[in-house]
């Protein structure tokens, strides 16, 4: 289908920070910040994953794929609302704003179906151990993972394409940080119940459906776990599954949050401030939550630092 628009608007203006222009440099700064810790971080869990042996495990392959998934995230919006904070416009092409929302939204999709991928692996891991390696093998891991990346993208097609069709009167200021479908939406004149029905159903697929069975593999592991008689084991099991626990809950909430809310519900603030979550806070966080608590990473950064030293 062709992307096409009424109006033949050539940009978008973003008003995101428009209302915070005395504070734009210390925004410029924080945001900076971020993304650099965030590149930072995730690409340090990706190369140590790949260097050291002992991390060449499913759930490592996993974690590496959603590192590199946080900084393909995080490159598609922080970058151009840096510039925006410098310069005196924050105008949007066209055409940027599709390719922003194209790969942004595609980030939104497959980091949903790979926290059930995850999931799904802590479940045989815990509940299965001794299948484990038959059950989840390289092959597996690779289709599981190859799969959230193509569903993902194709997913992401059809909400782009839907979106780009809605009907706009001239007015092109969008009430967001980057390009994102609620405002979209919201700047609509026309009809937006074809692209609010495949934010509900696709949502169902993409979001419900995956947290769902993420719930679901928590709680036969809970019920496992509780049979574990060494507390050490119960320990250990535990502090895996809670850090996977947490960056569910704060992903799939924020995200559930802006996208499947009817577009008269959505307010101003929470417009703009929810997406922040899901979009550079959760990218940041994840390799601090998984690494926090995790000593076969620890481990792994000491062996680097020893290679590297000598």
């Amino acid at each position: 289908m062709e992307i096409q628009n009424e109006t033949e608007l050539s940009e978008f203006i973003l008003l995101g920070f428009s209302h915070l222009e005395d504070i734009h440099l210390l925004l410029f700064g924080a945001f900076l910040i971020i993304y650099l810790f965030t590149v930072f971080w995730n690409t340090l869990i990706i190369i140590t994953a790949m260097v050291d042996q002992r991390l060449r495990t499913p759930m490592y392959f996993f974690l590496g794929n959603l590192s590199l998934l946080d900084i393909c995230y995080t490159t598609t919006t922080i970058p151009q609302m840096l510039v925006h904070l410098l310069s005196e416009t924050s105008n949007i092409s066209y055409m940027g704003c599709v390719f922003q929302l194209y790969f942004f939204f595609s980030g939104v999709c497959v980091e949903c179906l790979l926290l059930a991928v995850m999931a799904f692996d802590r479940y045989v891991a815990i509940c299965h151990p001794l299948r484990y390696t038959l059950i989840v093998n390289k092959t597996v891991c690779l289709q599981l993972a190859t799969a959230c990346w193509i569903g993902g993208f194709l997913t992401s097609v059809v909400h782009t394409v839907y979106a780009f069709r809605l009907q706009f009167c001239g007015d092109n200021r969008l009430d967001a940080f980057f390009c994102d479908i609620p405002p979209l939406m919201k700047l609509s004149c026309g009809d937006v119940s074809i692209n609010q029905m495949l934010l509900i159903y696709i949502g169902l697929l993409i979001a419900w459906v995956p947290f769902f069975c993420i719930l679901l593999s928590y709680t036969y592991i809970f019920s496992t776990v509780l049979k574990i008689h060494s507390a050490e084991g119960r320990q250990k099991a535990f502090s895996t599954c809670s850090s996977h626990l947490t960056v569910v809950f704060l992903y799939y909430g924020s995200a559930i949050f802006t996208y499947l809310r009817p577009v008269s519900t959505h307010e101003s603030v929470s417009e703009r401030l929810t997406p922040l979550l899901y979009s550079i806070l959760t990218p940041l966080l994840n390799p601090i939550i998984y690494t926090l608590r995790n000593k076969d990473v620890k481990k792994a950064w000491q062996y680097m630092i020893k290679l590297c030293t000598k």
